[in-house]
């Protein structure tokens, strides 16, 4: 509707006879077409739609003010439109008559699901471009492809993704035709018939499955593009020597093994050939005479071991990127750009010495020496020979006249020469080397030098900007990180007035001398983590351009002046000794993210948390105290994680991390990077989770329940509609057998480029399977077989590199959400687990990731330590990491038995306990045991989960006898939960929302305990306090029946979810925990109002629904009863044991010798024997409920009630 001309309600009647009769309805002229429908349901009833293209558009004489509006074609439609006015009968007419003249020449119908063209489409003589790519178009019909011929004036015709299987035969009847395309529609051959499109110029066969092409192709002398690839050519078509006008030779991803150079001789006309992906072999020339035509050769990625294009006088670009090659022989008479990158070469050997070459790729091979022509090159401009071998650079090489990108890092450099001269050097990388000092005149001889990248080496100080004090500086960007500077060479930063970008991270400064920081005022970014600062000079508010400053894991105690500055969007505070902060009375509204965590000692006042509110991302530490359980059931992990976004501005990679399932001893890790898109990880953090636990329960293999859940996750982002993907890493730390005190093992699954690798005795064992089509030969080869276009970028129809991600439905067979699936058992040398995306690990290697993270002891800091290596060693895009710290004995067990300091009193324990623990719905559904939630709104970048584990003290409970000291109980044999005592649930969450009330109770002045919130995204560890409960064998008291049946009418639909201690639910991006409130309270609180229903961010209420999915709560979407998706990842509550009623009457025997085991608890419960009608009416009253509790026998648990909320 957004092309409407013209709209109102009249008088219609449709077609030519007096048998229909006149009937209101609302018309509307849309583009070129007239639309009638319903006045009421306009755009959502029945509309019927006549093209007018080619139609006619008369005046009814017999009638006033009334037009007759026909469609073109045999089978016309007529509609007569009365008309109120004479003003509205013109300006209808006068529209209409301009629709109908007009002609249409481009159309495109792609991507339609289309099985024939339009019938009226046919009367429009003027369509010259018809593109009807990616639909099932078939061959006969009324609308079929052998009436294309009817449309004489059509120049280009676009068939592709059609599933044809035959030649349209029809199409070369299309004698006007210049351009025609019919790539992917598994053709076999070609027609002979195509002889007769004399006037074609461009035709695009790619993607089929052609060996041969028909030599009346030859007799076309127009064409001058041909694409052949992505078939099954094992030869150069000879066809091709009558092709003149013909000079550029599409053919890759076909079979060509071999390529014999002197074929070439009689195709003089072809000047660039392409020949990716063929699995080529050799490149000989047989013949003496020389190819004199040819100026581009593309020979990447086949299975070359040596190359030598000698013959080729005229060559001036080759790439052979991704070979095999050990020796590479070139002409340099005609040679502009070499790109010989990812081989073996130790030697490349160019005559005569290239004078034209501007650009020289050599990177990721095994070169000693640079090659003595290299230094005599007059032309050069660009040099990448990164990733060798290299002691050495030649002075005649850095002091080059036409020189202006040196990219040396990753060799073995401890020296660079002098600078002797003025140099037009503009980009220099000298990273990962082992270089002990810069040249003392390259700040003033490379008066040019905007970007200088000399992390990771073993500088102690840095040269001087100028020979005096006035500096002609032009450097924009300085990398310095991870090297032994200390706090003199801040004075060595001055004369750089240019500088933007600041990364000195890692090295020994004590402090940053103030009168030379307020110097640098065109500071944009400043990081200056990983030292020993323990402030920040008051002089950076000079800086007044400052957007990002990033300073964690320092030993800062007093927070910076930099809230005042007017374009300030980050500020990382983390991992200091931060104790208090010194706000204004007003922020600015700049400020996006602030990182506090790590902070131990700092306290924020409710005021300083008001200030924060507009803050999109917050994060936060939770304080908690520990109590002993707490600390006896503890798991043998902890985890750190760290984000950080790109140039982009936008972060599109999201953590989910877990330390503790449910009551078992198992934790789950994922990492999601979506690319360019940030929705579809932060869906993925919120279900991906709850769909692990449910296929865990449905199946024990490691392949099968990792499957399905990728599987499952797919198709969930396809019901929401949505296209684009992303890669995917899931850890899932598990016993590797059904028992509780089984052995550890971690099962890893991943799609995309995301990896993770264990850290084992020091050295890095890989457990992801990296899915590119430069890293894995297997995926390439099933991509090719299926046909797929590969663009030169190396990216499946020139969308993404992988080839299994979840999502991208559309590049189905090509991209596949199949990950792969290992196992790993762990043991006492495992030390810890890196999980990281592309963006990390293609700066940081396995091994320097594993030194990095057994150097520092958090492993919080140690992730965001990875994070900020990877932004100094040159990554622009999004960056994710998490550290999970590992501590496994060697025996898996640490536990003590309890020690009794008198004698206990009463009978010796039988054969039975009572042991209370939670339902096994309870511990399956990551919503309410993990402490995990999410919400988004349209301001948040993507939702973050947890960074560290905490716990809070549990309410005390007296017990009958003399009181154990607490043994001392290993995670992998959890101390059981006894009658009346809280099982905590340490976790971590990260909640995100544009309103709040700062964790405060419309009634309350004080927030409550446990909550920070700031009205945008924060951080915060929530304690899950599963309550058990006492069995009691006598009958409840009748009033507290009568009470609670008061509260079961509360409720709408008759059910209630009972607990007795803690309510938990997610209300508005807070977490709120109430112990001991009454029910009736918190329905009249605001605040916790959303127990009984979801509440919105306007303040409204929800009814609750049977649908607990993350998705829906996070994104606030009421209207979808199943949430936002429609599988359920939870088990019903009421999923239990059920006693057979043979031995009902022995478990009550035994129960009834027990009950004085068990003391009796102030609040009422129902009998075991009976469930709750509340429930389950179906459920037969007869049977006996229960769990069993391995290694403790049978033993009868009452499941605690607890009101599931979308946690």
């Amino acid at each position: 509707m957004e092309r409407t001309l013209l709209k109102g309600v009249f008088s219609v009647r449709k077609g030519k006879t007096q048998l229909h009769k006149w009937a209101e309805r609302q018309v509307i002229l849309c583009g070129t077409c007239l639309i009638v429908a319903s006045v009421k349901d306009s755009l959502t009833g029945k509309m019927h739609i006549l093209p007018l293209v080619g139609g006619k558009v008369e005046e009814v004489k017999r009638r006033q003010h009334c037009l007759m509006f026909s469609s073109a074609g045999s089978q016309a439609q007529t509609y007569f439109v009365n008309f109120d006015t004479l003003a509205d009968y013109q300006r209808w007419h006068r529209q209409a008559s301009k629709v109908v003249s007009q002609t249409v020449s481009l159309v495109d119908l792609s991507c339609y699901s289309l099985e024939a063209v339009p019938e009226y489409l046919f009367y429009s003589q003027d369509v010259t471009h018809l593109n009807l790519r990616h639909n099932f178009m078939s061959l006969l019909g009324p609308g079929g492809l052998l009436h294309l011929p009817r449309f004489s004036q059509l120049k280009s015709l676009n068939l592709s993704h059609n599933r044809l299987g035959v030649f349209p035969e029809c199409v070369c009847e299309i004698l006007t035709l210049t351009e025609l395309c019919l790539s992917c529609n598994n053709l076999h051959n070609v027609p002979v018939q195509i002889g007769n499109l004399q006037s074609l110029q461009t035709l695009s066969l790619d993607g089929n499955h052609l060996s041969s092409l028909p030599a009346e192709l030859g007799g076309l002398p127009q064409l001058g593009s041909l694409g052949l690839s992505f078939n099954d050519f094992n030869h150069i078509p000879a066809v091709l020597e009558r092709l003149s006008g013909v000079d550029k030779l599409s053919m890759a991803g076909n079979q060509v093994v071999c390529l014999e150079l002197g074929a070439l001789l009689t195709m003089s006309h072809l000047k660039h050939i392409d020949l990716r992906l063929n699995g080529l072999r050799c490149v000989k020339s047989e013949s003496p005479e020389p190819v004199t035509q040819l100026t581009h050769l593309d020979l990447r990625d086949n299975c070359l071991d040596s190359l030598d294009l000698t013959s080729i006088c005229s060559l001036e670009t080759l790439h052979c990127q991704r070979n095999q090659l050990k020796a590479l022989t070139v002409g340099g008479f005609a040679l502009r750009m070499l790109h010989a990158g990812s081989n073996r070469l130790s030697s490349v050997s160019v005559y005569p010495v290239p004078n034209q070459l501007t650009h020289l790729d050599l990177s990721q091979n095994l070169l000693e020496h640079v090659p003595d022509w290299l230094s005599d090159c007059r032309k050069m401009e660009v040099l990448d020979i990164t990733h060798n071998l290299l002691a050495e650079l030649p002075s005649r090489l850095v002091n080059s006249l036409s020189l202006k990108k040196l990219l040396a890092g990753n060799n073995r450099l401890s020296r660079l020469p002098d600078m002797l001269d003025h140099v037009p050097l503009e980009i220099l990388d000298l990273q990962h080397n082992k270089l002990g000092e810069l040249p003392e005149s390259l700040f003033f001889k490379a008066l040019n030098l905007k970007h200088l990248n000399a992390s990771a080496n073993n500088l102690e100080s840095i040269p001087p900007s100028g020979q005096s004090d006035d500096s002609l500086s032009t450097l924009q960007e300085l990398y310095l990180t991870r090297n032994n500077l200390n706090e003199n060479c801040g004075a060595l930063l001055v004369g750089h007035h240019n500088l933007r970008v600041l990364h000195i991270a890692y090295n020994q400064l004590l402090s940053f001398p103030a009168s030379k920081l307020s110097k640098l005022e065109l500071l944009e970014e400043l990081n200056l983590s990983g030292n020993k600062l323990k402030s920040i000079p008051s002089t950076v508010s000079s800086c007044k351009k400052l957007h990002t400053l990033i300073a964690h894991s320092n030993q800062i105690n007093v927070f910076p002046e930099i809230l005042n500055l007017p374009e300030i969007k980050l500020v990382d505070l983390s991992c200091n000794e931060l104790t208090e902060i010194q706000l204004p009375e007003s922020l600015l509204p700049s400020l996006q993210e602030l990182d506090l965590t790590g902070n131990g000692s700092l306290m924020l006042e409710h005021n300083t948390l008001n200030l924060f509110s507009h803050i999109t991302t917050l994060k936060l530490d939770q304080k908690s105290t520990a109590t002993g359980e707490s600390q006896n059931v503890s798991a043998p992990w902890s985890h750190g994680y760290s984000e950080m976004s790109g140039q982009r501005n936008k972060l599109c990679v999201s953590v989910l991390a877990i330390d503790r399932l449910g009551d078992r001893v198992e934790a789950c890790y994922s990492i999601f990077d979506g690319d360019r898109n940030e929705e579809v990880p932060r869906l993925l953090q919120c279900t991906m989770g709850d769909v692990l636990c449910e296929e865990v329960q449905h199946s024990s293999i490691d392949s099968v329940y990792m499957s399905n859940t990728f599987l499952t996750s797919h198709r969930k982002l396809g019901t929401v509609g949505q296209k684009l993907g992303a890669s995917a890493l899931l850890c899932y730390i598990h016993h590797e057998s059904s028992e509780p005190g089984g052995y550890l093992s971690v099962t890893v699954a991943n799609v995309g480029t995301c990896q993770a690798v264990l850290c084992r005795d020091g050295r890095p064992v890989p457990l992801s399977k990296v899915y590119s089509l430069e890293n894995c030969t297997e995926e390439m080869e099933r991509v090719k077989l299926n046909k797929a276009i590969i663009t030169e970028d190396n990216k499946v129809s020139g969308v993404t590199c992988c080839t299994r991600l979840l999502g991208c439905s559309y590049l189905s067979p090509w991209v596949l959400p199949k990950p792969w699936v290992h196992t790993e058992p762990l043991s006492s040398l495992d030390e810890f687990l890196i999980l990281g995306n592309r963006a990390l690990f293609e700066r940081v290697s396995y091994q320097e990731a594993v030194c990095t993270v057994q150097a520092m002891r958090d492993p919080r800091a140690a992730a965001k330590k990875l994070c900020t290596l990877a932004q100094s060693y040159g990554c622009k895009d999004n960056i994710g990491a998490v550290v999970v710290a590992l501590n496994i004995a060697e025996d898996s067990c640490t536990c003590k038995p309890p020690v009794y300091t008198t004698e206990p009193r009463g009978p010796p324990p039988g054969p039975l306990a009572v042991c209370m623990t939670p339902a096994p719905s309870d511990t399956a559904t990551l919503s309410s045991t993990s402490g995990v939630v999410s919400e988004f709104n349209s301001e948040t970048s993507a939702s973050e989960v947890g960074s560290e584990a905490g716990s809070t003290a549990s309410d005390e409970h007296p017990s009958s006898g003399v009181a154990p000291r607490p043994e001392r109980r290993c995670s992998l044999h959890p101390a059981t939960t006894h009658m009346g005592l809280f099982q905590r649930q340490p976790s971590c969450a990260t909640f995100s929302s544009n309103h709040s009330d700062n964790g405060l109770d419309s009634d309350d002045e004080t927030p409550l305990e446990g909550v920070i919130s700031n009205g945008s995204k924060l951080e915060v560890e929530v304690d899950i306090h599963c309550c058990a409960f006492q069995l009691r064998s006598g009958a409840p008291e009748s009033l507290k029946d009568t009470a609670f049946e008061k509260r079961l009418s509360d409720y709408p639909n008759g059910k209630m979810r009972r607990q007795n201690s803690v309510v938990v639910s997610a209300t508005n991006g807070c977490l709120l925990a109430v112990c001991g409130r009454e029910l009736a309270d918190l329905k009249k609180s605001p605040s916790t109002s959303c127990l009984f229903g979801k509440k919105l961010s306007n303040g409204s209420v929800v009814a609750p629904e049977d649908s607990h999915n993350l998705i829906e709560v996070a994104l606030e979407a009421p209207k979808k009863k199943s949430g936002y998706f429609t599988a359920p990842a939870q088990q019903e509550p009421e999923d239990q044991l059920i006693v057979p009623p043979c031995l009902e009457q022995e478990v009550r025997e035994q129960l009834k010798g027990q009950s004085s085991l068990v003391s009796a608890p102030s609040a009422p419960s129902t009998p075991p024997s009976v469930k709750d009608a509340g429930w389950d009416q179906s459920q037969p009253p007869t049977p006996f409920a229960l769990n069993l509790v391995p290694g403790l026998g049978a033993t009868p648990i009452v499941k605690p009630e607890v009101y599931d909320t979308a946690l």
